[in-house]
């Protein structure tokens, strides 16, 4: 299964900066017909629109708000994919006072956001003929790193997800993809304390559009995503996607 975006109706959520903002670009750049950018306030992405013309749509999406996804789906009606980029991270370990405030947070929105996200959509794709989802995912999903715990724990439960999607609507024809990059040079990066080693956003884009193009499920987009997915790849391959039994142990 693999999917070109060229002439297809495109949703990013996050679309208004960083990585988002990167993947909209690409996939206008790639021929696609529209893109909805997906925000939680539709004036910020008025500077897109003013660029781009009527090629991009503001939608409101909240993923705290499912509401807004009812709705931004009933808006959304002609879309062929969605990315799910939009997500959020603390800096947070199991000793801090507040790491299941952080957790409840971060699992809210980087994992129930994604479970209301297909919810909403899935059908949309379904009824346009399949489709793709591509689900911005982390290294942090394969990785724990310690400072970085609750994060990466929502991340791990979004990587599960995402799996799970992949065989759900395989028989509907929607290709899914996971993506995880390492550290990107974005407000989040940097928040995070990683602008000494990020990679360029634009990588992300690429790796998503091609690993769509390509039928692939998942996508390591930068260097250090490439290491860790180069020996991920054996247990990717004969276990994550691999043909298996329920139950077989």
């Amino acid at each position: 299964m693999n999917f070109e975006v060229k002439d297809k109706v495109v949703l990013v959520t996050g679309a208004n900066r960083g990585i988002g903002k990167v993947i909209l670009e690409e996939a206008l750049k790639r021929g696609a017909s529209k893109v909805y950018a997906a925000v939680r306030n539709t004036d910020s992405a008025d500077s897109l629109v003013k660029e781009h013309g009527d090629r991009v749509v503001p939608v409101r999406v909240d993923l705290e708000d499912p509401a807004s996804i009812t709705s931004a789906a009933n808006v959304a009606t002609d879309v062929d994919l969605v990315i799910n980029n939009a997500g959020v991270l603390k800096v947070k370990n199991s000793l801090d006072d507040d790491a299941i405030e952080a957790l409840q947070f971060e699992m809210n929105v980087n994992v129930y956001g994604l479970i209301r996200m297909v919810q909403a959509f899935a059908p949309v794709l379904k009824a346009n003929g399949g489709g793709a989802i591509a689900q911005l995912n982390s290294v942090a999903s394969v990785k724990t790193f310690g400072d970085l715990t609750t994060y990466c724990a929502s991340k791990s439960a979004s990587y599960s997800v995402t799996q799970g999607l992949r065989e759900t609507l395989r028989d509907q024809g929607t290709q899914v993809v996971s993506v995880h990059p390492g550290p990107i040079a974005t407000d989040m990066g940097q928040n995070a304390g990683f602008e000494d080693i990020a990679a360029s956003p634009e990588l992300v884009a690429t790796a998503i559009f091609d690993a769509l193009a390509e039928g692939r499920f998942h996508a390591w987009p930068d260097p250090m995503a490439q290491q860790i997915g180069e020996a991920y790849q054996s247990f990717a391959e004969n276990v994550v996607e691999a043909d298996m039994q329920e139950g077989v142990a």
